[in-house]
């Protein structure tokens, strides 16, 4: 919800780490850099490694960061960075939720996940399909700082990350957690919606 707040915070820690790049590396290529500890995390989990886990979460997260703060600082910005960037993530928040069932694949490990997954689903539909429509009838904002338009919800990016922090420090609790998450993601997408009937003609 204070994903724009919580942004300007996350620019100011990382715009000293940003130029000492000295714009020779490529946003892009950071946003692929930070997949790596987002898949060594999920492997962490399966193996039982936690704390390996939450460190490689962490260092995913430092990274998905300083991409696009690299972008802004030495007017790097693309349309291409910003889908990239984000169809990463989605690779990362996919793997995660099923590392933690892979291992430990209880019914409802398996049903909360399910839950959970459905929820990301039409979650994403709700704003990638509101997006388009956004830039058809120009309502999307002049001074966004993201390349996607949507309107904010509940759940986003630093709701986020707290509650997939969560699974690491409570794997006991994985089920109410991933079930938590995907009642707040389903009224996120609700609250787009609702967005919608009221803007769009």
């Amino acid at each position: 919800m204070k994903d724009g707040l919580l942004r300007e915070y996350k620019d100011r820690l990382l715009e000293p780490v940003a130029q000492r790049f000295g714009g020779s590396v490529s946003p892009n290529l950071i946003s692929v850099a930070a997949l790596v500890p987002g898949l060594l995390s999920a492997w962490a989990i399966v193996q039982g490694a936690m704390g390996w886990g939450i460190g490689f979460w962490f260092l995913n997260r430092l990274l998905d960061g300083l991409d696009g703060v690299v972008a802004r600082s030495h007017d790097k910005k693309s349309d291409f960075g910003g889908y990239w960037d984000l169809l990463l993530d989605y690779v990362i928040y996919l793997a995660l939720p099923t590392a933690f069932v892979v291992a430990t694949p209880t019914p409802a490990h398996i049903w909360s996940l399910i839950a959970l997954l459905v929820s990301f689903q039409i979650n994403s539909l709700s704003w990638t399909l509101l997006s388009s429509l956004l830039e058809k009838q120009q309502l999307a904002s002049q001074a966004r700082l993201t390349s996607i338009e949507m309107p904010t919800g509940l759940i986003e990016g630093g709701e986020t990350v707290v509650f997939y922090t969560l699974f690491f420090l409570l794997p006991a609790y994985i089920p109410w957690l991933f079930g938590s998450m995907a009642l707040l993601v389903a009224v996120t997408a609700c609250q787009r919606v609702w967005w919608a009937w009221r803007h769009l003609e």
